[in-house]
């Protein structure tokens, strides 16, 4: 029984064995099979790249050139913003317009 078993065992190893031979040599015929052009490949990128770059630039610069609506202030309702401790760095917070007595 236990000679049963190490034959089992040892034909196991010898099929994982011969199976990853047969996984390399695949994964080299495939990867050795496909002809690509690194030259072409790299300059149709580049092409794209910068054909990309003066796209966002040109729509950046219509958008940014554009005016944007201004809006009334907001009604100051007694409710918002309700503070019972000042901030540490100061009685407005962060992102606030900073309001003076001028």
């Amino acid at each position: 029984m236990a000679s049963m078993a190490r034959s089992g065992i040892r034909s196991a190893i010898q099929r994982g064995s011969i199976l990853s031979k047969t996984r390399n040599v695949k994964k080299n015929c495939f990867s050795s099979a496909a002809h690509h052009d690194d030259a072409y490949e790299t300059a149709k990128w580049e092409k794209i790249t910068y054909a990309g770059i003066v796209s966002c630039t040109t729509l950046a610069v219509y958008n940014l050139s554009k005016g944007h609506p201004h809006y009334d202030e907001p009604t100051p309702y007694p409710y918002l913003h309700i503070r019972n401790k000042e901030f540490p760095w100061g009685p407005n917070g962060l992102f606030e317009a900073k309001h003076t007595g001028h």
